[in-house]
């Protein structure tokens, strides 16, 4: 049954297949562009590519190579992209299995990698980031060196979370070019265990902005839809909002009691999970947290959010579905024997990747459906929690609410917005799940996830771009806590 036992609440869900083909842990996964293929990165220094729209999950093959643990993996047009514990990054042919470049100058394990169809950005332990040119069929024998374009130095520890937001179209004319093309506006963030975030130039590689303020490592970021507005969280349990352009902090948003781990931005709601034991959602206008969800045993490791669902991946070896806006618990998929550390969702299958070797496929089809028919009456308002009297032990131990009756929570008026500088509107990219597809031109993409992220998978770990069902949801529930916040201003 595994380490969570039957304590995940709500109704459990349907296994349908278990592959025990990795020899180790599975670290991360993402899906190609298309939604037909799964890749996996395991502990066991391979990669998998697996069918998913197949009647039953098939093994297309294995990519052999690294020489440690596989942290990242990526796919754009019919190549995967690793990234390893080896230092190294390794391009493959997904229809021959065969490694086609290693990309090498990093010197310690690769943490992230994220791709925008031109260019692979990768972060590493060794206190940099990297871009390399995606296309490297030019380069010729004994010029492998020249794959890697720009090194992005001055962080004083790893590095860890990047996002990429590219420049808007319509900053003048530009040259056109056949090749890869850097533009001007181009900018990456980075986030860093050595407590700061940056902004980096692409174009000349130099420190636009340094982002001051936690206290711990920043080991998770997200960006609004507009790419104007950064979240940062880690370490000191803390998420903070900055002003990407000028660098100013524009919110502090406080209330987990251990190390933030992912967050996911949906249209004007974050979503945070934590080390504490649970995942909560935020207005990011405001700050405020209005909605906790509880039933976890273990750290929140990964979050997805689809079709009003939210899915957490927990340490406590079960996978949970949540009604986003209630805060409801409606599924438990309980059957891993050790941490879950990644997930997807596609074509109303679950898959997860756990820390016991196995990757496990579920009926998620039902989730989502349930929610269309479950029109209720609605809930009653909420009543006031006062910040001293919420015990978040009760979060971890599930024990002052049965699992499952998620409750909203106020914590206190949100502070006036600061006014952000205009800038050119971007939106996130990075594939995934509940992401856009990788390689579009105008919106920013977050690392591809060992977590999510991946396209965070998750980044944008996160769905600015949400279908439209998902908006009014969204919507609905920005107008029920603004008159909660009303109603006690």
């Amino acid at each position: 049954m595994g380490a969570g036992g039957s304590s995940g609440g709500g109704k459990k869900g349907e296994l349908l297949e278990t592959m025990a083909d990795h020899e180790e842990s599975i670290n991360c996964m993402c899906l190609s562009e298309d939604g037909s293929m799964l890749v996996t990165g395991s502990e066991d220094a391979t990669a998998r590519m697996w069918a998913t729209k197949t009647e039953e999950t098939e093994c297309l093959g294995v990519l052999k190579g690294h020489s440690s643990y596989i942290n990242c993996v990526g796919v754009h047009d019919t190549f995967v992209i690793t990234g390893g514990a080896d230092s190294t990054i390794r391009k493959w042919d997904m229809t021959t299995c065969e490694c086609l470049f290693v990309y090498e100058g990093h010197t310690s394990r690769i943490q992230k990698i994220l791709l925008t169809g031109d260019f692979i950005f990768s972060s590493s332990f060794d206190k940099t980031s990297k871009a390399w040119l995606f296309d490297v069929s030019e380069l010729g024998e004994g010029n492998e060196e020249r794959a890697c374009i720009r090194t992005f130095k001055g962080h004083g520890k790893g590095v860890y979370p990047m996002i990429f937001i590219p420049a808007a179209d319509d900053l003048g004319d530009e040259e056109e070019t056949d090749g890869p093309n850097i533009r001007p506006g181009d900018v990456l963030l980075t986030g860093s265990a050595d407590m700061t975030a940056r902004s980096w130039s692409f174009e000349s590689g130099g420190c636009l902005k340094q982002f001051r303020g936690h206290t711990g490592a920043i080991t998770t970021m997200a960006t609004d839809s507009s790419g104007r507005v950064l979240f940062t969280a880690g370490a000191d349990s803390t998420i903070k909002s900055w002003n990407i352009q000028s660098g100013q902090c524009l919110k502090t948003m406080d209330g987990h009691t251990n190390a933030v781990i992912c967050i996911l931005v949906v249209n004007r709601l974050m979503y945070s999970g934590s080390a504490d034991g649970s995942s909560k959602c935020w207005v990011t206008e405001f700050g405020d947290c209005t909605r906790q969800y509880k039933g976890h045993k273990g750290s929140v490791i990964a979050m997805r959010f689809q079709s009003g669902i939210l899915w957490t991946a927990c340490g406590d070896s079960i996978a949970r579905a949540y009604d986003a806006k209630s805060g409801t618990l409606k599924r438990s998929y309980i059957g891993h024997e050790a941490a879950v550390n990644c997930m997807v969702i596609t074509e109303g299958k679950l898959y997860t990747g756990s820390s016991d070797g196995t990757l496990r496929i579920w009926d998620a089809k039902d989730v989502s459906e349930e929610l269309l028919v479950d029109d209720g009456p609605p809930p009653p308002a909420p009543i006031p929690v006062d910040e001293e009297v919420v015990d978040p032990d009760a979060v971890v131990d599930g024990e002052e609410q049965p699992d499952g009756e998620s409750e909203p929570v106020e914590e206190g008026e949100g502070e006036g917005e600061v006014p952000i500088a205009e800038g050119d509107e971007v939106q996130d990219i990075e594939g995934g799940e509940d992401q856009p597809e990788e390689g579009a031109e105008e919106t920013p993409a977050e690392e591809t996830p060992a977590e999510d992220a991946p396209a965070e998978e998750e980044v944008a770990e996160d769905n600015p771009d949400a279908a439209p069902e998902e908006n009014k949801d969204v919507d609905d529930e920005m107008e029920e806590m603004e008159r909660e916040l009303a109603a006690q201003g």
